[in-house]
C-alpha cells in the first residue's frame, strides 16, 4: 500500500517532539508499505525552521526510508494568533500544491493528521483531484482546545472553524481518533459511529530498549549533566498555553527545602516568560533545557525519578491522553499527572502514578514530597506502568492495527 500522509508537524531526523507519525511510518515501511509526507518547513514548539528552509518545497528521504516533502510555512508561526493563522493556513496551500506539483505518484490512501483542522482542507482537495480516500486523524479536539484556551475567541470564526470540522468528517472515510471520550464527542457531533475507530497514542519501547543497548551508563549521565544527589521530575514537551507550566515554577517554589530538581525539556510560545519567572523568583530548583533528539529525550527520562504531565484546568483537555505519559511507561517512571478526566483514569488504571489537582501547586508539590519520602513506590509505580502499556499501548502492535483498519476501509 502506498499511504500519502499529510502532517504538518513530522519531524525531521534527530529532531526532538511528539514522534507518533515518524514512528509508524516507520514500523509500516519496515512492513513493506510505501509512505510519502507532506510536512511543513517550521516546528511546532521552536516556531523556527526544520532543517534547511528552502522556498517552497524541498524533498528528502528521511532514515526509516520514508520519502518527506517539505512545504512553506510562514516564518511569523510563533508571533501571536495571528502568525499562527499564517502558520496554518500557508502550510495548508503549499501542502496542496506539494500534493499536485511534488507527491505525484499514485496512492492508495490519504492520511491525514490534526491539530491544526486546516489540514483538512489539504486532505479534501487532494483526496478530490487524485481520487484517493482519505483517513482523518483526531489528536486533540479542535476547534474546542483553541476556544477554550482562548486562543479562537472570534464569534464567526469559531462558527465557521465548527462548519469546516464537521465537512471534514462528512467527507472522510475513516476517522481515527486517539482516545475513546474524542470518540463520544464525534457521535455526539452526529458523526456515525462505524465510521470512527480508536488507535490510541503508544509506548516506544524500542527506542528505550535501543538506548539501553548501546550501553548507556545511568549514574554518568547523570554526573556529566550535574543531576548527581537531585530527585529529579522531568516534563517533556511544549511550553505553550495549554500546558500552563507556570503551576510547576509554583511548586518548585514551595520544594526549596528539599533536593528536588525540574527539568523541562522542550520549547514553545511561553517558554521565554517562563525562563523570566523562573529568574524573578530566583528558581535554583528548575531547569530548562532546548529541544533535543528523540533518544536524548528518552537518556534524560530514564536519568530521572517521575516524569510529570499538566495541562490547564479545562473541561476540554479532561478527554486526552497526555502523550508524554507513555514515554515515561516506557522508562518505567511514575507519572505524577495534573490532568483529570481519561488521563487520570488511565494512570489510575495502571497503577503508574499519582493525580495532582491541575493548577494547584500546593497538592503538586504534595504529590512530589510523597515520591520523594517513598523510594519503594517510585519503583513499584514504574514498573507497573511499564507492564500495563506493554500489553495495552506498544506501537508495533497499534501500528499494525491501524494499518489493517485501513486496508479494511478500502476493501
Amino acid at each position: 500500500m502506498h499511504i500519502l500522509l499529510i502532517h504538518q508537524y513530522f519531524l525531521e531526523d534527530g529532531e526532538g517532539g511528539g514522534a507518533r507519525w515518524n514512528e509508524m511510518s516507520r514500523i509500516w515501511i519496515q512492513q513493506g508499505h510505501q509512505v510519502t509526507v507532506l510536512a511543513g518547513s517550521v516546528h511546532y514548539m521552536a516556531g523556527k525552521a526544520t532543517g534547511r528552509r528552502a522556498p517552497l518545497f524541498r524533498s528528502v528521504t528521511n532514515r526509516d526510508g520514508a520519502r518527506v516533502i517539505r512545504c512553506y510555512v510562514s516564518g511569523n508561526y510563533n508571533r501571536g494568533f495571528g502568525g499562527r493563522l499564517q502558520g496554518y493556513f500557508s502550510f495548508t496551500l503549499s501542502g496542496i500544491a506539494g500534493g499536485l506539483f511534488c507527491a505525484r505518484d499514485r496512492y492508495d490512501v490519504i492520511v491525514v493528521t490534526s491539530p491544526p483542522l486546516s489540514v483538512g482542507l489539504t486532505a479534501m482537495v487532494l483526496s478530490l483531484l487524485k481520487r484517493v480516500p482519505y483517513v482523518f486523524e483526531v489528536r486533540d479536539l479542535w476547534p474546542e482546545s483553541a476556544v477554550d484556551t482562548g486562543v479562537l475567541r472570534s464569534k464567526w470564526l469559531i462558527k465557521l472553524a465548527y462548519g469546516f470540522e464537521a465537512n471534514v468528517y462528512r467527507y472522510a472515510r475513516l476517522i481515527n481518533v486517539l482516545t475513546p471520550a474524542f470518540r463520544e464527542r464525534l457521535i455526539q457531533k452526529k458523526v456515525p459511529g462505524e465510521k470512527i475507530i480508536c488507535v490510541p497514542n503508544a509506548a516506544d519501547f524500542a527506542i528505550a530498549r535501543r538506548v539501553a543497548a548501546d550501553g548507556w551508563d545511568r549514574d554518568r549521565f547523570r554526573e556529566e549533566h550535574g543531576l548527581t544527589g537531585s530527585f529529579v521530575v522531568v516534563y517533556v514537551g511544549a511550553h505553550g498555553i495549554a500546558n500552563h507550566l507556570l503551576q510547576i515554577l509554583e511548586a518548585a517554589d514551595l520544594l526549596r527545602d528539599t533536593r528536588v530538581l525540574f527539568l523541562l525539556i522542550g520549547d514553545g510560545m511561553e517558554k521565554q516568560a517562563l525562563v523570566k519567572e523562573a529568574s524573578r523568583r530566583q528558581l535554583s530548583n528548575v531547569r530548562f533545557v532546548d529541544p533535543v533528539p528523540r533518544e536524548e529525550v528518552f537518556r534524560y527520562i530514564l536519568a530521572s525519578d517521575i516524569g510529570t504531565s499538566v495541562l490547564k484546568k479545562l473541561d476540554t483537555f479532561k478527554t486526552v491522553y497526555s502523550n508524554k505519559t507513555f514515554d515515561y511507561f516506557s522508562c518505567r517512571k511514575p507519572v505524577l499527572l495534573a490532568i483529570d478526566g481519561i488521563s487520570r483514569e488511565l494512570v489510575e488504571a495502571a497503577g503508574a502514578g499519582m493525580y495532582a489537582e491541575p493548577e494547584n501547586p500546593s497538592g503538586y508539590a504534595a504529590g512530589v514530597r510523597y515520591y520523594l519520602d517513598h523510594p519503594e513506590a517510585v519503583a513499584a509505580q514504574g514498573e507497573s506502568g511499564y507492564n500495563f502499556a506493554l500489553l495495552n499501548f506498544d506501537r508495533e502492535s497499534l501500528a499494525a492495527q491501524y494499518i489493517g483498519e485501513i486496508g479494511r476501509q478500502l476493501t
